[in-house]
């Protein structure tokens, strides 16, 4: 299977990621929604809770996409004021307090924030170094970013799945990879490229099984990259069913379909970069 490159100019496209990508929650939930049938089921809201204890400043969520931590923190801190911020203005419509911005350049005075989260969303910056170094100029002496990620061996199974489903609808005998949206920020790559601001990181690694007996939620997962549909080098809608038919041979061959996943929350303190 054949790597999609890692600096895919479609990964960060703004305009992709505020109209066919993010424009509406829809592809966002479906991804999300795979991980209902992983074990163990991690909480990430409820890890970002956890992390949270002690802070007092306010929080920015940097591309809070569909707000699922912003609406946890709401819930679970009230007494803390979290400012969601997105690329995206019609992911956001709905979340109350909500501003569009780019990691790159956030509208946040220096030195203000106890926490910046960042949350599976720095490999669709393009300048990862320049956000980095913004989320360290937000933070007040004390604070602490929260990033999450996925390592590169995440998901393979999914990977191989549309290489050959692929494969079956070119009729080749090997199909092209999709555009994989971590590959450009991996929970193995994270540290360096945080380490450029942070001094002291740590990772809480996530490692699960999704286990499924219905093509369904792979089908949604797979369908929610449409968006990279061009991109991919093969009929995307004839690709995706064929998936559909690969899941389903399996299931009914094992009696289920299994993803193998692992993913990762990074806690870091100690920024370098502050108010000039």
């Amino acid at each position: 299977m054949t790597a999609q490159p890692t600096n895919d100019a479609s990964v960060t496209d703004r305009g992709l990621l505020s109209t066919k990508a993010y424009g509406t929650g829809r592809h966002l939930s479906a991804r999300q929604s795979l991980y209902q049938w992983q074990t163990p089921r991690h909480d990430l809201p409820g890890i970002v809770v956890n992390e949270l204890e002690g802070v007092r400043g306010p929080i920015a969520d940097v591309g809070c996409g569909n707000g699922k931590f912003v609406r946890r923190i709401r819930e679970d801190r009230p007494d803390l004021t979290v400012v969601p911020l997105d690329v995206s203005p019609g992911i956001v419509g709905d979340i109350p307090g909500a501003l569009v911005a780019d990691a790159q350049q956030l509208p946040i005075t220096d030195g203000v924030l106890g926490v910046a989260l960042a949350l599976h969303m720095l490999y669709h910056v393009e300048d990862q170094a320049q956000a980095v170094r913004e989320l360290g100029r937000v933070l007040a002496p004390g604070g602490m970013a929260i990033v999450s990620t996925n390592s590169r061996t995440d998901k393979r199974e999914l990977e191989s799945l549309w290489s050959r489903s692929a494969a079956d609808v070119l009729g080749t005998p090997e199909g092209p990879a999709r555009v994989q949206l971590s590959a450009r920020f991996t929970l193995e790559d994270a540290p360096a490229v945080l380490g450029e601001v942070f001094t002291d990181i740590r990772t809480i690694p996530l490692p699960g099984v999704i286990e499924v007996t219905d093509a369904e939620p792979v089908v949604a997962h797979l369908a929610s990259y449409e968006a990279w549909a061009d991109r991919m080098g093969v009929p995307f809608r004839e690709t995706v069913e064929r998936a559909r038919e690969r899941v389903e041979e399996t299931i009914r061959a094992e009696g289920a379909f299994r993803i193998t996943c692992l993913g990762g929350i990074l806690v870091c303190r100690g920024a370098k970069v502050r108010a000039a």
